[in-house]
């Protein structure tokens, strides 16, 4: 249950920075982008497929608050990442759980004593 809890409070924090110190973060271009503008490499710069998606820019389409919409969008962010990292760690544990049929068979034809991961340990 403490996991759950811990898990719980973690995604509550993510969404609360996600959604309230996301319109305070700074406007200036971070290191890549300020070395790309220095070296003439923004020159060759095209629109991309979802320049005019829904959270381009960081901002929410149609919300002409400024702080809401980059809460929003920020909010919006943090929730798919999640959610893809959460399906992919439930997906890694679910598969753990079910071991192969090699090995259990291997674990039957090992006899009584032998433990699920290892037939060939010797008993205590």
């Amino acid at each position: 249950m403490r996991t759950r809890v811990f898990v719980t409070v973690g995604v509550l924090v993510a969404l609360l920075l996600a959604g309230v110190v996301s319109y305070y973060a700074s406007s200036a271009p971070d290191g890549l982008t300020r070395v790309a503008r220095d070296q003439g490499i923004t020159a060759a710069e095209r629109r991309h497929a979802a320049h005019d998606g829904p959270f381009a820019g960081y901002r929410t389409t149609g919300v002409e608050n400024g702080r809401l919409s980059t809460g929003l969008a920020g909010v919006a962010g943090t929730l798919v990442v999640l959610l893809l990292a959460g399906g992919l760690t439930w997906s890694v544990r679910r598969g753990r759980r079910d071991p192969a049929p090699e090995v259990e068979a291997e674990a039957q034809d090992a006899g009584p004593h032998a433990t699920r991961t290892g037939a060939h340990r010797e008993q205590a």
